[in-house]
């Protein structure tokens, strides 16, 4: 295929219930390590895919084993943990939030390299902004999802530049403002040889994080 251009990128935020006792990542990694193995329930949408992945990474950064249980969304994701059914989940801030509004969630940090841009109030005066990083905590993981356009592999570059001005403009209309602010998204806009550059790493990079959670045979 050829690469046209990065939209967005989906956050990852770690949410527990509100009712634990875990009010920062420390507190959850503590208790992740403390469980027996295995004990420790992430809840997840879908098998093999970014939660688990993400659940995978967090097992390797903090030596701890977790049971994933997989759902069909992540707003059945959410209502588990709200259940207790999980003792965490790492949805979209998109698919969390009303519950994080309705003071059933807790977030305690985004899988970005930066905290998010958005300094809107959305529960407790807290915005998604003022959710900490998890590395910035010690959870030495992140993980961003793809929001990308791509074309055949024989599409011209008269056709490539077309769309990237078509989503350029696409980009500056209010409603895709709105859009991105409303799912708390990372804004990152790439094309050319930076985002041809970016899907490269992050095919080795995802290569080697399947590996390891066994999703892929290792050479």
């Amino acid at each position: 295929m050829t690469p046209v251009a990065m939209l967005a990128l989906d956050e990852f935020v770690l949410w527990v219930n509100a009712e634990k006792p875990y009010t920062s990542v420390k507190d959850y990694v503590d208790a992740a390590k403390k469980a027996p193995s295995g004990s420790f329930k992430m809840g997840g949408t879908g098998s093999k895919q970014e939660d688990q992945i993400i659940t995978v990474g967090i097992e390797k950064a903090i030596d701890a084993k977790f049971t994933y249980i997989p759902y069909k969304g992540g707003g059945e994701v959410a209502v588990q943990l709200v259940g207790n059914h999980v003792d965490s989940t790492v949805n979209n801030p998109i698919e969390a939030v009303a519950q994080w509004r309705g003071g059933k969630l807790r977030p305690l940090c985004v899988f970005d390299a930066q905290p998010m841009a958005y300094d809107e109030p959305i529960a407790e005066g807290k915005a998604w902004k003022d959710i900490p990083t998890c590395k910035s905590q010690g959870l030495a993981m992140e993980y961003l999802m793809l929001r990308g356009i791509f074309m055949s592999p024989k599409a011209t570059k008269d056709q490539v530049e077309y769309y990237v001005e078509l989503f350029k403009k696409v980009r500056a209309m209010p409603e895709w403002q709105d859009f991105m602010k409303s799912g708390a998204f990372n804004t990152t806009f790439l094309t050319g040889a930076d985002y041809a550059k970016w899907i490269e790493a992050e095919e080795k990079r995802h290569e080697g994080l399947m590996k390891e959670a066994g999703f892929l045979a290792s050479n």
